[in-house]
């Protein structure tokens, strides 16, 4: 890869190891910013940098003798920058082209690259797809859209393989971003604040699987039209998940692939639809590239426990249990959640993305009262009520703390208290994080002393449908 001089668009995780990987490369690097702290001046200085003021430089200055851009992942496609850059033909290209390049340059040839996207799930798959090569022996990490990103892993010369957690946003700027075996696990409307259409989003999610080759595999979600339109176009060996007659499915008993059962399903440390639709896609991943076998697979899956803030169980000691799925951002994730359980106070609400939220309300049935926080809260009691709930029973309660007080006194017993937002948390928190940890603190502030409290205690069941999802 060519580049005399880069502008690095956007200083915070991945803008930083951005500058540190094409200065570790050779290329001249600027570094601009539309927010200038004082943190991201110490930032700068430490990677020995001059950052630039963004908001108040005109593009065509930032962009003077640039033959590169690299946005971070927070730079919206509609940004100026992006938009000057593209007019003037300059390159824009994500930390994971940068990487794949690099990657592909390496002495004694690239490792593999197993790559996961989707509007959902893709942690856990991600996370999943680890731990069975691990349990082959296969030394990965999660990479890309994590706490990793990709131009930091590939320099880890102790790692086989990467497993890449592949956002929209990172994959609209790759034109040769390329793996050996990638997994779309499902699609549905999200960040249409960045992404000018959906049209947009849909198109940088197929990234993904533009530029495979033959020898490569495209994997898709059965059930998702559009994902399984987008795999009959991939240029690679095709296969396909999640539903009675794919290539990777489930029977009553067994995790099944093309050469018969994979594993079964006691192996899963949970067994919800969405557990089971995750560990089939790491499944095609690792078994499609050889890079694991079904005794592998088996193995790993029985001792997988899933990342937090997915449906994590906070308290089951009294007569109502309380889930903190922060994690669920979409009202795509919201209903995989919802679908879960019978009978639910569901705690839902925050920043506004831009979607529609009607979605949130297609299991009514399985709804005893709503709770509404954040920007997003009004529209949700307006959502909830035409969908027939009571509207006695349905609260904007404005902050969490508020809400999880207002849960406690709707809850009956038998009920399951559930956060899943199904909207950005950025309203309040810094990320969905911090606010499970927040819903995490003040459950546990009111839940009675002595119950046990294990989030990954074998011994509570739950509800499971036929519906599958990947959440």
């Amino acid at each position: 890869m060519t580049a005399n001089r880069a502008l690095v668009y956007g200083l915070a995780v991945t803008g930083a190891s951005t500058v540190r990987a094409l200065v570790r490369h050779g290329v001249d690097v600027i570094v601009a910013d539309d927010t200038i702290t004082p943190e991201r001046l110490a930032l700068a200085a430490e990677l020995g940098v001059e950052l630039i003021d963004g908001a108040g430089t005109p593009a065509v200055d930032l962009l003077d003798g640039i033959t590169l851009l690299c946005p971070a992942p927070g730079v919206p496609e509609t940004h100026r920058i992006i938009e000057a850059a593209l007019a003037a033909a300059i390159e824009v290209v994500s930390e994971l082209e940068l990487a794949y390049r690099w990657e592909q340059q390496r002495p004694g040839g690239p490792r593999p690259m197993l790559a996961v996207t989707g509007t959902d799930g893709k942690t856990t798959t991600t996370k999943l797809t680890v731990h069975l090569l691990a349990a082959a022996g296969v030394r990965s990490i999660d990479a890309g859209n994590t706490d990793t990103p990709l131009v930091d892993a590939i320099d880890d010369p102790e790692l086989d393989a990467f497993v890449v957690e592949c956002s929209s946003f990172r994959l609209a700027w790759t034109p040769s971003f390329r793996a050996d075996a990638a997994v779309w696990l499902n699609l549905q409307p999200d960040h249409l604040n960045w992404h000018r259409s959906m049209d947009g989003y849909e198109t940088a999610k197929n990234q993904i699987f533009a530029n495979q080759t033959a020898n490569d595999v495209a994997i898709g979600f059965a059930p998702d039209p559009v994902v399984m339109t987008r795999l009959a176009a991939a240029p690679a060996t095709l296969r396909s998940f999640g539903a009675a007659g794919a290539d990777y499915h489930s029977t009553d008993t067994a995790l099944a692939g093309p050469s018969g059962d994979i594993a079964p399903l006691s192996a899963l440390h949970r067994s919800l639809p969405h557990d089971i639709t995750n560990a089939l896609a790491a499944a095609a991943l690792v078994i499609e590239t050889g890079l694991a076998d079904a005794p592998a697979v088996a193995a790993g899956l029985s001792t997988f426990v899933g990342p937090p803030h997915r449906l994590e169980l906070i308290e089951a000691g009294t007569d109502i249990a309380w889930y903190n799925d922060s994690k669920a951002t979409t009202p795509h994730a919201a209903v995989a959640a919802i679908r879960s359980f019978e009978r639910i106070v569901l705690i839902a609400g925050g920043a506004d993305k831009g979607v529609d939220l009607a979605s949130m309300a297609a299991e009514p049935s399985r709804i005893s009262a709503v709770v509404a926080i954040g920007t997003t809260a009004a529209s949700l009691v307006e959502v909830f009520t035409a969908a027939g709930i009571d509207p006695n029973r349905i609260i904007n309660a404005g902050t969490l703390d508020r809400a999880v007080a207002v849960a406690a006194e709707l809850a009956r017993p038998g009920d399951t208290v559930l956060l899943s937002p199904g909207c950005a948390s950025l309203d309040q928190f810094t990320n969905f994080e911090v606010r499970g940890d927040a819903f995490r603190e003040l459950v546990m502030a009111i839940a009675a002393p002595n119950s046990p409290t294990s989030p990954n205690n074998p011994d509570i069941s739950l509800h499971t449908s036929t519906h599958e999802v990947s959440a």
